[in-house]
């Protein structure tokens, strides 16, 4: 049997999962809570293993394996950021956040943000959020349409523009079926999916390379002695700007509304222990198989791109038919990460600006048109403005991380902030990102990622010393 045989065959079984799932999860759907937040009643396995598809899709298999296979081992250090990002979501602003949701019953991440502050500035913050939020993830969903393009093109060699409008339908149509507890389901066995597909991978490939301790000797003989540097090929300042800049994409995490958001759903703090557990024993294994899979594709010679690493290594060192497997878990993979996001961005529009509906299914209803106008955006921008993964993702995810992330963790710190501060903390926050990362050179990197925290912090920290009510 030919590998894209088995890759459609597998696709077509994977979609009739997702209907099952969604229809499954339709049948325990009864409030707007339900649908936006699974109830609060996710476990710690579906928590921890949908949190950490959410986190590590297109731009850890695609983008992260591509950095170091192409840059060296300068790459590694965004594995302590974003271990960081696991252990301060999960953890220390974990209880709070859960905590404060199951007793006020929260909807989003938004009104958590926008608790305790005056009515007037409540709706003015939530309404920034909510336009921040679908900003953001238009560049965020539009990576993910790219990943999914690039996925079919390599199996089944369609043109680039066939390959996107395809994933894209796949992933609209399944968007529509189900709320929060069909996307965390589908994404923890996704999750599940993608650590079995960075074990196969990368063990052909070392094995292909003559293992580990062959692999470090043919690159100490081949590759410059910048490859090896956790500064890349430049030193002083200028390499610690670059490392800097890696490591600070970890505090993205802690204001992404689709991670938070499984946090916030989890339904005991037993449960949100376990699943931060779950998700950092993910993370291990995941990462640990990706940097091995870069060097020994860096030392066997296999000729790609930078992003397409992880697919020529499967077609190259597999056998056929586990290969068209692989490839295909890989792009259901990537395409139901879109759920998440799509879903967090329709409750921005639905529920975060403030709007009002007769009726609880007008709401559902509205979200779910804001779905499909989200996923047009997006496609328009994959198709009209191409950009690699990587930096796509780094960019939204970055400036989502900075607009919120000090606001979040300093609420759940106990910090109480008046409104125009919180406002101003965010839009500042934001901008500073937005702005940095335009611009080249490793001090703009450490601006972005850095400095957008430090100043929005400073404002919140200000702003906790006047009057909180107002």
């Amino acid at each position: 049997m030919q590998a894209t045989t088995v890759v459609l065959i597998t696709l077509v079984f994977y979609k009739v999962l997702l209907l099952g799932v969604g229809f499954w999860a339709s049948k325990r759907i009864s409030t707007e809570n339900d649908f936006f937040l699974a109830g609060q009643g996710l476990g710690a396995w579906t928590a921890g293993l949908s949190y950490a598809a959410s986190t590590s899709s297109a731009w850890v298999l695609l983008g992260f394996t591509g950095i170091v296979y192409s840059k060296g081992l300068v790459g590694l250090w965004l594995i302590p950021g974003i271990f960081g990002g696991y252990i301060m979501t999960w953890l220390v602003m974990g209880p709070r956040l859960n905590a404060e949701t199951a007793e006020r019953g929260y909807l989003t991440i938004v009104d958590f943000i926008t608790s305790d502050v005056a009515a007037h500035w409540r709706r003015r913050i939530g309404i920034v959020c909510a336009a921040m939020i679908l900003f953001c993830f238009v560049f965020y969903i539009s990576s993910q349409f790219q990943a999914a393009g690039n996925a079919l093109t390599e199996v089944f060699g369609l043109n680039a523009v066939k390959s996107i409008l395809i994933g894209a339908a796949i992933i609209i149509i399944y968007c529509l079926l189900g709320g929060f507890l069909a996307a965390s389901v589908t994404d923890a066995l996704q999750a599940a999916v993608m650590m079995l597909a960075c074990i196969l991978v990368p063990l052909a490939t070392v094995h292909a390379a003559g293992g580990m301790g062959e692999v470090f000797t043919t690159l100490k003989a081949q590759e410059p002695s910048s490859f090896f540097s956790l500064t890349g090929e430049a030193v002083g300042m200028t390499g610690l700007g670059a490392a800097m800049g890696l490591l600070g994409t970890g505090l993205g995490a802690l204001g992404q509304p689709q991670l938070l958001n499984r946090i916030m759903a989890v339904k005991s703090p037993s449960e949100r222990r376990k699943g931060a557990a779950i998700t950092i024993g993910w993370g291990a294994i995941i990462y640990t198989g990706l940097v091995c899979l870069a060097l020994a594709g860096r030392a066997a010679g296999v000729e790609t791109g930078q992003e397409g690493l992880f697919f020529a290594a499967a077609k190259s060192y597999l056998p056929a038919v586990l290969a068209g497997v692989v490839t295909a878990a890989v792009l259901s993979a990537v395409m139901s990460t879109v759920d998440s996001l799509l879903l967090a961005a329709a409750s921005a529009v639905s529920h975060d600006m403030g709007v009002t509906y007769k009726t609880p299914k007008e709401a559902l209803l509205f979200g779910r048109i804001a779905m499909v106008g989200i996923a047009i955006i997006a496609v328009m921008m994959t198709l009209f403005l191409p950009k690699d993964i990587f930096s796509r993702v780094l960019f939204s995810w970055v400036a989502l991380g900075a607009a919120f992330g000090p606001t979040i963790l300093t609420k759940c710190l106990g910090w109480r902030v008046k409104g125009g501060y919180i406002l101003a903390a965010i839009l500042v926050g934001f901008f500073i990102a937005v702005i940095f990362a335009n611009i080249s050179g490793p001090l703009a990197d450490m601006i972005e990622k850095w400095a957008s925290w430090v100043v929005g912090l400073v404002i919140l920290f200000i702003g906790s010393r006047r009057h909180p009510n107002g």
